[in-house]
């Protein structure tokens, strides 16, 4: 059983016990929240609480025991796997966009975890329970790039210390609407949940954590801008996020960018935002070596920045 501690601080004096957990912890839907609190697993200053609607005081201490996740029956599938390397610790996979990677309500098949569970058999990592097994980091369902996996425990520990410590190299492409001036900028603007809108992220949101994206313009279109965001930290949606605040939203971002967005652009269909993880490096867990590897962008992303150099 898992034990999280969250202290209320001043912005969450006089919130609902639910909300306070679904926007502080990102482990948590507000739904599971609730049948935690009703279970009597939430405890405030050391008592339990079992009412959803219980108000919190800025100070309160919360801790929620979250039970070990149930086995269920996530089942290996012949998904084909774009392996870029593979070894007896680690598995770099180059994810195609629209490719689920861990199973979910409403997705409990057809995900990477199915695909890399029929490749490995029982060769992954169980430290993040059977329903993510091996699963080390993620990315968006609508990204593509390069993920890597954890064979077993040990490696996920490295691999996970390593995330933790910003050591890992993330760097993506992604495509922007209009024209950044400056050549290179750091966005550092903490990221936390959306209060008015819960699948979104939001800059200064509810229990916002540190995230910090090194930008690099790597080519001009006038009112789109090709940039390389390289993560020092590695929060949910935190590209999307940085490039929404700082007003060049990612182009085919249904969720971030603008309401009027055209669905085609050089007569491709935008199904998603245009965003590659297309270099990932990191230290080996057992032999200690850096290893880096690339992947070429999309057919569809490359074509549409063909498209707008031949315009």
């Amino acid at each position: 059983m898992a034990n999280i501690s969250v202290t209320a601080s001043q912005e969450d004096n006089n919130i609902r016990l639910d909300a306070f957990l679904g926007y502080n912890t990102d482990e948590l839907s507000r739904s599971y929240a609730v049948r935690l609190i009703e279970q009597g697993k939430v405890l405030v200053n050391g008592s339990a609480v079992t009412s959803k609607k219980h108000k919190l005081r800025a100070g309160d201490s919360v801790t929620i025991d979250i039970p070990e996740p149930e086995a269920l029956d996530i089942t290996p599938e012949n998904i084909p796997l774009d392996i870029v390397y593979e070894d007896d610790d680690v598995i770099v996979v180059n994810k195609p966009r629209g490719l689920v990677v861990h199973p979910g309500p409403g997705n409990w098949s057809g995900t990477l975890v199915n695909a890399i569970m029929y490749h490995c058999g029982d060769s992954l990592s169980s430290i993040n329970g059977v329903i993510r097994p091996g699963i080390v980091h993620r990315i968006d369902k609508d990204t593509s790039g390069l993920l890597m996996i954890a064979k077993n425990d040990r490696a996920h520990e490295s691999l996970a210390a390593q995330l933790q410590v910003h050591s890992v190299t993330r760097e993506y492409t992604a495509l922007v609407y209009d024209n950044i001036r400056e050549d290179e900028m750091t966005i550092d603007a903490p990221i936390g949940r959306d209060e008015r809108n819960r699948m979104r992220r939001a800059v200064y949101g509810s229990g916002q954590k540190d995230a910090v994206t090194h930008i690099r313009v790597a080519e001009r279109f006038g009112d789109y801008t090709l940039i390389k965001a390289r993560l020092e930290t590695g929060r949910t949606h935190q590209i999307r996020v940085h490039m929404a605040y700082r007003k060049h939203p990612l182009v085919g971002d249904a969720l971030y960018g603008p309401h009027n967005k055209p669905e085609k652009l050089m007569g491709r269909k935008l199904d998603g935002q245009l965003l590659h993880a297309g270099t990932l490096g990191f230290v080996h867990p057992s032999t200690g070596e850096y290893m880096e590897f690339h992947s070429d962008l999309p057919e569809v992303f490359a074509a549409i920045l063909d498209g707008l150099r031949n315009r």
